[in-house]
């Protein structure tokens, strides 16, 4: 259980989406939880929480916002540049910024908080799931360039996964819900939050040091199908 004993461990958006599972987690695994809350909208604010942070063993992005449920041919120039300010722009740059400590230690883990929208059509999420896709298409090429510096990026590609952002309690208690998991979700449930924040343990931990540049769905059988 203390597979990350003693690792600093930055965790962005801590009262969002994976946030609290994942600060819950990983402290049961031994890490140092940074919790952190800041708006990562500003340019320089990634830089800014990379600082004030410390030495980071393991960063997690973990970005959310809320999917928009707009026709394709429908969805105007701000939403597009919304939707990819909170979930796109503070990736890279949270990485740049980290990068530095983590290549001259020649040891790090960067795991993406991402969704399985980018991996399976979904009818009027267009905005949210190119955004998505930018993240784990991004991943994938950073993956291969960092392996050699023996800093390992991944990601979890994840939908219907118990969280307060996506699946708060009130969506999950009506009834056009629970039969929506029955004829869509193959596993028929919610993947629960601790399941999913303890996979992303796993992949934190030095027992994961073979995975580069890789989208792992989490997500009950929803896809890739």
């Amino acid at each position: 259980m203390e597979s990350l004993r003693n690792k600093r461990v930055l965790i962005t958006q801590a009262d969002e989406f994976m946030g609290p599972a994942l600060c819950r987690v990983f402290a049961k695994h031994g890490a140092v939880v940074i919790a952190n809350t800041d708006s990562l909208l500003a340019p320089n604010a990634a830089k800014e929480v990379i600082q004030h942070a410390g030495e980071i063993d393991i960063l997690i992005a973990n970005l959310a916002r809320k999917a928009p449920s707009t026709p394709v041919d429908a969805h105007d120039e701000t939403e597009w540049q919304d939707v990819f300010a909170h979930l796109v722009h503070p990736l890279p740059r949270l990485v740049d910024a980290v990068l530095p400590q983590m290549k001259s230690r020649r040891a790090g883990k960067i795991l993406v908080m991402g969704s399985a929208s980018a991996l399976r059509g979904m009818k009027l999420r267009s905005t949210y799931s190119a955004a998505r896709g930018a993240q784990l298409a991004y991943v994938q090429a950073a993956g291969v360039e960092l392996a050699p510096h023996n800093v390992q990026i991944n990601a979890i590609a994840q939908n219907f996964v118990e969280n307060p952002t996506y699946f708060p309690p009130e969506v999950q208690a009506t009834q056009h819900f629970q039969d929506r998991l029955k004829w869509e979700v193959p596993l028929g449930r919610l993947v629960t939050a601790d399941e999913d924040a303890a996979f992303a343990a796993y992949l934190c931990s030095d027992n994961a040091d073979c995975f580069v540049g890789q989208v792992f769905p989490v997500c009950g059988g929803w896809a890739p199908r």
